[in-house]
């Protein structure tokens, strides 16, 4: 992966979060791009891994090492496993041609997304008033989940009530596997 493709990654997903159309341009729209563009599950996972160390400051896990592998195999399950469901439902909803760039658009935008929840998690850690954190991070939360939407309104041509059941989706999974690891012991 070279590094104009990640900047230009990084360049759209930055511009769609800020509501600009114009970002996903930048990004691929075929199947090659759309495969590279997964170089984003590594370059977010730092701030997965921050997410779950600022977890663990409220409660420790009682086995650290096992928490971390079920955290890291969620991780990558709930990663690839939204983009296989995500091609197979745009492919039932006749928008097979429009999934490499909203993939492209979903893996970069989640960059940005761990990087403003991680931001909005630090006046908690810094000993901010519950209320100022809980607020940081509830704003954090909604602006990602608009995000999302709007970048799959926006590469897949959904309307919003469609969209939002990519994020819907996008969240079962999440929470599914979250479920899991709490059961087998995770964090």
């Amino acid at each position: 992966m070279n590094r104009i493709a990640i900047g230009r990654g990084l360049h759209g997903a930055w511009l769609l979060a800020r509501g600009e159309a114009a970002g996903a341009m930048l990004l691929p729209d075929d199947a090659a791009g759309a495969r590279r563009s997964f170089w984003a599950m590594a370059i977010a996972l730092p701030g997965f891994l921050c997410l779950r160390l600022i977890d663990w400051t409220g409660q420790r896990p009682a086995h650290p090492g096992h928490a971390l592998v079920l955290d890291l195999l969620s991780y990558a399950v709930g990663w690839l496993g939204f983009a296989v469901l995500s091609h197979h439902l745009a492919r039932r909803l006749g928008r097979a041609a429009l999934w490499p760039r909203f993939i492209a658009a979903w893996n970069w935008c989640n960059v940005v997304q761990y990087l403003v929840v991680v931001a909005a998690a630090l006046p908690g850690l810094a000993g901010a008033p519950a209320m100022v954190d809980q607020v940081a991070g509830l704003v954090a939360l909604g602006w990602a989940l608009w995000l999302e939407w709007f970048a799959a309104r926006l590469t897949l041509r959904l309307g919003g009530v469609a969209a939002a059941g990519l994020v819907v989706m996008d969240v079962a999974i999440g929470v599914m596997l979250a479920g899991v690891a709490g059961a087998l012991g995770g964090g």
